[in-house]
Order: structure tokens, then sequence, then C-alpha cells
């Protein structure tokens, strides 16, 4: 019995480039690219038509973005998952999509091999790693990480900061995770401020949306099987940025 490939629709504004993800893309076995297109409203109209299982995206599709795209997919349940390109990790644009349902950002200058591994990681039915954890270094294939790195806050934080972390997830204000965890305001800004360092953001909005990542399991995958068993550990290939500081104490 054959093994079904995900099919996979790839936008981005840059003809070359979009070339070159179609070509990376068709000659791994797991992946047949369907479609490829340079706006947001030919990729929707694609993914309506197609029912592709993945989207792979640029960010600043136009005319406006891809965001675009997600927002129709989400108004139209689509279950296409989305993943999306991007040349910085550091504007909102990033935070928008995790926030709005995509499966994850991932820098451009990261290698074909990197690529294909959070394509599968993807598929397989999980989220990629927040964007602070991007490390250059890795992206790039210089360094190695831990096995325990990836994935689960509990590899960066210590218990009490996971707490309060999830309890921003949450929406609760600092008096509020306070008096859950009879802590003064002072303690918990603290802890806000170590758990920042750690994972590498510069917010309490970051910090609830990659709290809510955590703590909402993943959908049924749409496209099955894609021949790779198993997926290998991405752990090998990305870690917290914060890793290489320890563990700091609650």
């Amino acid at each position: 019995m054959g093994t079904r490939r995900v099919r996979v629709v790839v936008a981005d504004r840059n003809p070359l480039f979009l070339c070159g993800l179609k070509s990376v893309l068709s000659a791994e076995f797991g992946f047949e690219v369907v479609a490829t297109c340079r706006d947001a409203p030919t990729c929707i109209a694609i993914i309506r038509d197609l029912s592709p299982g993945l989207a792979l995206l640029d960010i600043s599709l136009p005319p406006v973005s891809g965001l675009e795209v997600l927002t129709a997919i989400n108004v139209e349940h689509f279950r296409t998952r989305v993943v999306f390109l991007s040349a910085s990790l550091n504007g909102s644009a990033g935070l928008a999509a995790i926030a709005g349902g995509a499966y994850g950002v991932i820098p451009q200058d990261v290698t074909p091999q990197l690529l294909l591994r959070c394509l599968r990681k993807v598929a397989s039915g999980q989220n990629l790693p927040p964007i602070a954890s991007w490390d250059p270094e890795l992206r790039n294939g210089h360094r190695h990480s831990s096995p325990a790195a990836f994935g689960a806050l509990s590899a960066v934080l210590t218990e009490r900061e996971r707490q309060i972390t999830h309890l921003v997830g949450e929406g609760l204000s600092n008096k509020e995770v306070g008096h859950q965890l009879y802590l003064s305001d002072f303690t918990v800004k603290t802890h806000l401020h170590l758990i920042y360092q750690k994972l590498a953001i510069h917010n309490r909005t970051m910090l609830a949306v990659l709290a809510k990542r955590e703590l909402t399991p993943p959908g049924p995958v749409p496209e099955g099987d894609i021949g790779h068993s198993p997926v290998q550990p991405f752990a090998e290939e990305i870690h917290w940025r914060a890793s290489s500081a320890g563990r700091g104490s609650g």
C-alpha cells in the first residue's frame, strides 16, 4: 500500500524564492506541491478549491500580508495548516500569526533540511517552537541542542515560573496571580522578569501567547502519514534560545 503524501500549496512574493521552495519540497518524498502563487487572494482561492493539508506562506504576501490567508482559513474553517516564512522574527506579524492559529513561523534563512523537518513536524500534528526559541546559530546548523530542550515550558522554567506563566496565559493580572499563588506583587514581577529573559521575549502579550500554545493540544492530522516513521526528533535542530543560561531559581 502506498503512503499518501501531504499536499502543499506554496506562496511567496519573490518568484525566485518561490521556485526554490517548490524545488526543495518536490524533491522530498512525502510532499506534493499542488500549486504555487504570489499573492494572498490567489492563495485563498487555491486553498478553497484544492484543500491542501499544508500551506507554506510568505508572511509578507501581497497585497496586505499572509495573515489574510490565515484569516480566511479561520473564517471558512479550512483544515489546511499554515506555516509562515519570515525575514524577521522581531515584528508583530509573527506574533499575530501564532495567536491567529498558525502552526509556526520559520526564518527565511534556515537550511532546506531544517525547513523540511519543520514541515514534517507540522504535518505530524505538532506546532513548531515559539518564535523566541529560534537561535541564529541553530537555524544554520552550527550548534546542537540537548534532547530535553524542545517544546514544553518545563524545559526552561521552574515549577513556580510555569505556574505564573499559565496564569498569565489565562488572562490574570499580576495582582490576581499573586493572590492565587500567595505571592507579593513584587515577587510576581521579579519572576516575570526572569521568565522574559529565559524565553527571550519582551512583554506580557508574547508570554500569554506562548502559554496558550502550551495549553492547547494540536488538532487532527488532515493528510495522514507523510512517509517518515517516526518523525525525527525536532529537538536535535531547535532549542530555547535561553537554555544556555540554565534554569533560574523560583
